[in-house]
């Protein structure tokens, strides 16, 4: 296609996926503002539990940033050996931008394990994902991972606005955005459209029916100072609401929380001859956010 035929969208998108200089400088630049601009989102108050703020925790944003790389990568292994390293450079300088602002300090850094393993993932996804420049069936396939994380993420999102107006509804409709700009970009035919719009949508749908009416999963942190051996152990009565695994001991000890309900649910931690005794708490804040808390039951 000539490129004075193409509509001013595609002139856009075949410049933004494909027509960029994803050089190493321009990656680490990148790499840089974008752990500059999260940063902010995180610690200025203006932003708290608001769409701004997500950018931090969860992945719609570093799936955007993600696939501009991937796409203006000339070979696979460029594509993840760079994609990679904007991963690893950007992660852990969010934390280290927060440290002067947070009152865990360098305790923070105790959040990035969860996201360096995510790190270290980018790599083979980013040499798979390089093919999506191909723009075939073989590119709506490598997508619907990613499309239905996104969808599952808008779905969610809507869910909450609508409930809790306008909460989150810039999230919504950045997902929601992010899909149809994949299928626009990186399928051929309007086959491929439909499929990779709706083949998530049925998946989250169905799962929405016959899953868990919620489900929240996290680290957190316990709320006071403590080590932990390695033998140390969680005692907690049997339910399938709940659940907490310690993820990390010593100094800074990390818990894993899962919960499918709202409420309260008590349990112990056992370290040898001492033992500690809390309560986890899932309830919503007033926009509607699923709060986790852990609180000293003694």
């Amino acid at each position: 296609m000539n490129n004075e035929n193409k509509s001013v969208l595609r002139k856009i998108t075949d410049k933004v996926y494909g027509g960029l200089d994803m050089s190493w400088r321009n990656v680490i630049l990148f790499a840089v503002g974008t752990a500059v601009i999260t940063t902010i989102f995180l610690v200025v108050p203006i932003f708290k539990d608001t769409s701004f703020e997500r950018m931090g925790i969860t992945f719609e944003a570093w799936i955007f940033f993600a696939v501009i790389i991937m796409a203006n990568c000339k070979t696979p292994l460029d594509s993840a050996l760079k994609t990679f390293v904007f991963f690893l450079i950007s992660q852990p300088l969010i934390y280290l931008f927060q440290v002067p602002f947070s009152s865990m300090g360098w305790g923070l850094f105790g959040y990035y394990r969860y996201w360096f393993l995510l790190t270290l993932a980018t790599f083979p996804a980013a040499y798979i994902g390089w093919y999506i420049r191909k723009k075939n069936w073989l590119s709506l396939l490598i997508l619907l991972p990613v499309l239905w994380l996104l969808t599952s993420d808008y779905v969610g999102c809507f869910r909450s606005a609508f409930r809790h107006f306008p909460h989150l509804i810039v999230t919504a409709f950045f997902c929601l955005g992010q899909v149809l700009l994949y299928l626009y970009t990186f399928t051929e035919n309007l086959i491929q459209k439909i499929l990779g719009f709706f083949i998530p949508l049925a998946v989250i749908v169905i799962m929405m029916l016959i899953g868990p009416r919620m489900e929240v999963s996290g680290t957190n942190y316990l709320p006071d100072e403590l080590y932990l051996s390695e033998n140390a152990a969680v005692v907690m009565e049997q339910t399938d609401k709940a659940k907490v695994e310690i993820s990390q001991s010593g100094e800074m000890p990390v818990l894993y929380v899962t919960a499918t309900a709202l409420g309260e649910y008590p349990f112990s931690i056992v370290d040898g001859e001492k033992t500690y005794h809390y309560i986890l708490v899932i309830d919503e804040n007033d926009n509607g956010s699923t709060r986790v808390d852990i609180i000293r039951a003694d």
